[in-house]
């Protein structure tokens, strides 16, 4: 990783605690970010889950059906506590014959020790991927033709998957056309210096944004625990199958399902704060110490203050007589681009 971050640091790149921030004009790297845009996840991490059990391994531990995953689709996934709380949030896809879960790697350390208990004598190898498999984000109207040009094809429907001689590119949900591309750290900067020609690069910040407008939650340490899985909407983003059978957490999650209406969903909203707000932070009612939500994630907006996915109760977003704030900031509330049920 050391090799890919000075290689990107020659182009500008200025990072912290291993995070890309900007490539040295973060303001107008924001002003882009409804553009066509570019940018190194390092900030992601991967695991493979390998062996002749994997498949089978994995089933029992998240809440979506990975029988699915064949090589040309991905889907998120849930990994809950037994007491139905998100310890992580995967994005999930397989490759040749082994599974890939992609998270922050501020949560893949205690997450690959967790799952690693679990193994027990089943045939399965967890490994820490992050420094071997690099992956960029790629985002705008251009976006597919610029794949196209460099694999000769690319994923037309979000979480279609490809696999080429050099990358495996992964097409993300969200009205704004956004793409992965992992490849292996010897193919990396080719392809790189390939899509990133006619394109702006841009930071962690700005990718956030726009995982943040297609209304894509996070799970990081401060919000470990948090959260029922359908409290950041993964049942909407198809994260969650109730026909799978068990896995850890399965009887709360199957309960908040069948036995009535959700009471806490994951909303977006704009915050005009020049501060950033942190996830798991409170949200109140104003005047009211007492929290009634939590932001999961927030990233600054390209037109000034926050945007966030914020948790609340859903009866306060009913009330016309008080208002939800976070640090008396009130919030803004703006559709999602799916619809809650």
């Amino acid at each position: 990783m050391t090799q890919w971050h000075d290689f990107l640091s020659a182009q500008g790149a200025v990072f912290q605690d291993g995070e890309l921030q900007s490539f040295g004009d973060a303001q107008n790297e924001l002003a882009a970010a409804n553009g066509n845009i570019i940018t190194s996840l390092s900030h992601l991490g991967l695991l493979e889950i390998s062996g002749e059990d994997a498949v089978t391994f994995l089933q029992g531990q998240v809440t979506n059906d990975v029988k699915k995953l064949d090589g040309s689709i991905s889907q998120y996934a849930g990994y809950c506590s037994p007491k139905g709380r998100l310890l992580a949030l995967f994005l999930a896809f397989a490759h040749a014959d082994h599974l890939h879960l992609q998270m922050p790697l501020s949560i893949l350390e205690p997450i690959m020790k967790r799952l690693k208990m679990y193994v027990m004598r089943s045939k399965v190898v967890i490994t820490d991927k992050s420094a071997d498999i690099l992956c960029f984000g790629i985002a705008g109207l251009n976006a597919e033709k610029a794949l196209a040009a460099l694999f000769n094809t690319a994923p037309q429907l979000p979480h279609q998957l490809m696999t080429f001689a050099d990358a495996t590119v992964l097409r993300l949900a969200g009205d704004t056309p956004r793409y992965l591309v992992f490849t292996h750290t010897d193919k990396a900067e080719h392809i790189w210096n390939a899509l990133s020609a006619s394109y702006t690069k841009v930071g962690k910040s700005v990718w956030d944004y726009l995982e943040i407008q297609a209304g894509i939650p996070e799970i990081v340490p401060a919000t470990q625990e948090a959260f029922v899985p359908q409290m950041v909407n993964l049942d909407i983003l198809d994260g969650i199958n109730f026909k799978k059978g068990c896995y850890t957490g399965q009887e709360i999650v199957a309960r908040t399902h069948y036995l009535g209406k959700v009471k806490r969903r994951t909303q977006l909203a704009h915050i005009n704060t020049e501060k950033m707000p942190q996830a798991g932070d409170a949200i109140q009612v104003f005047g009211h110490e007492e929290a009634i939500g939590l932001i999961v994630r927030a990233a600054s907006a390209p037109n000034g203050g926050v945007d966030a996915l914020i948790e609340i109760r859903l009866e306060n977003l009913e009330s016309t007589d008080e208002f939800p704030v976070w640090k008396d900031k009130k919030l803004e509330f703006k559709a999602l681009p799916y619809a809650l049920t």
